[in-house]
């Protein structure tokens, strides 16, 4: 009888979609039994992370195209602006003209230029085959996965610690906190988004692409792996402010007029349109980081100094004397197409990967006070 007294029948926690009857025979095996519960925990963790990993490598695939498009459009130059000579030839005689068009825009459009986004993609699958809409997707692919590991994580304890000690202004919590975190992810994967962009650019082998980067390494230092790196933070970091803080506020007005918690749904929508928002305002800034991405190599192969290379403002008003104020929205569609849902993708898997977690977590609490209640 004191041996029956002795033994607890209790229902043992999920292990995976399946429940078990487990006998304690001691109280004293209920260590046992928590040290089970945080493998299945941690189990579940890893197949999360990896359902997560493999999300986002297979968008990263599926929008490169859009990618490879956007750059295009955004690195050809007009060949003629205002004000520059070229040498035209009849077959009898040879001509120097100089371009005088009062709007200052080319009126020479070279085999291959791009006149949007659709004749971006014909002429990219014509000329150079369908497998260059795919260029640049293995540092893409490298590079997705810790910047955004780090960029979430890093938001996260930011916004946390920044709302406590905000007091009144913690709702400008996001905006600081999504501006910190981006300037750290950013510059960590600026050598591959360089990478990336120069093989986006045009059609190159790795081999060539290789010898570039050595020969602007052996000029310019180390530091030649990061250029653009300060337009890049003049597009991630606005674009991460107004994000986070739009965000927030489009969560929060949906939760209130649908009188319920975040949902899928709910956050799907916050973050397509806050991203579509952020992208918009900051796109001249990618323009120019993609200009500046590109020059590399093509400085040595015209012997100027790294110094040439001119300043954020002058890029800007260069592109807009050749191609007028829409040259800074260059691949405004592609870029729009590709972040929309990237924004709502990445946040609604972030957002459901909390829920996810911190619902475990209370529920491995409530189920561990039970049973230490029970032996008691």
């Amino acid at each position: 009888m004191k041996s029956d007294q002795n033994k607890i029948n209790h229902t043992a926690f999920p292990q995976g979609r399946d429940r078990i009857k487990v006998c304690y025979d001691d109280v004293s095996k209920l260590s046992d039994v928590q040290g089970q519960h945080n493998t299945t925990a941690a189990d579940d963790s890893l197949l999360f992370r990896g359902d997560t990993y493999i999300i986002i490598c297979d968008h990263n695939t599926a929008v490169t195209p859009l990618d490879v498009i956007k750059i295009r459009l955004q690195a050809q130059r007009s060949p003629f602006p205002k004000g520059k000579c070229f040498v035209y030839c009849n077959g009898l005689m040879d001509h120097i003209c100089v371009c005088v068009n009062e709007n200052g825009r080319a009126w020479y459009k070279p085999r291959g230029h791009f006149n949007g986004t659709l004749d971006a993609f014909v002429k990219i699958v014509h000329m150079e085959g369908m497998k260059s809409l795919w260029s640049g997707l293995p540092p893409t692919l490298v590079m997705a996965v810790p910047a955004t590991v780090m960029y979430f994580t890093c938001y996260d304890q930011l916004l946390a610690a920044l709302r406590l000690r905000m007091g009144d202004q913690a709702d400008k919590a996001p905006l600081l906190a999504g501006a910190i975190a981006r300037v750290g992810s950013a510059t960590l994967i600026s050598p591959l988004e360089l990478i990336r962009t120069k093989l986006q650019s045009e059609r190159q082998s790795y081999k060539e692409l290789n010898a570039m980067i050595r020969s602007a390494v052996h000029t310019e230092g180390w530091l030649a792996l990061w250029r653009g790196l300060g337009p890049t933070l003049l597009r991630d970091v606005p674009f991460s402010a107004m994000y986070w803080y739009n965000y927030e506020k489009g969560k929060d007005l949906l939760c209130r007029y649908k009188s319920s918690e975040p949902t899928f749904t709910i956050t799907f929508i916050a973050g397509a349109v806050s991203g579509s928002i952020a992208s918009i305002i900051t796109l001249p800034f990618d323009v120019v980081k993609t200009r500046r991405q590109v020059e590399l190599g093509e400085l040595q192969a015209r012997n100027l100094s790294p110094q040439v290379s001119p300043s954020t403002y002058s890029l800007m008003k260069r592109i807009v004397g050749e191609s007028g104020i829409k040259g800074l929205f260059a691949g405004f569609m592609p870029r729009l197409i590709k972040v929309a849902p990237a924004c709502a993708i990445m946040i609604s898997s972030y957002e459901f990967g909390k829920t996810f977690f911190r619902k475990q977590n209370q529920e491995k609490k409530r189920r561990v006070l039970a049973l230490q209640t029970s032996s008691s």
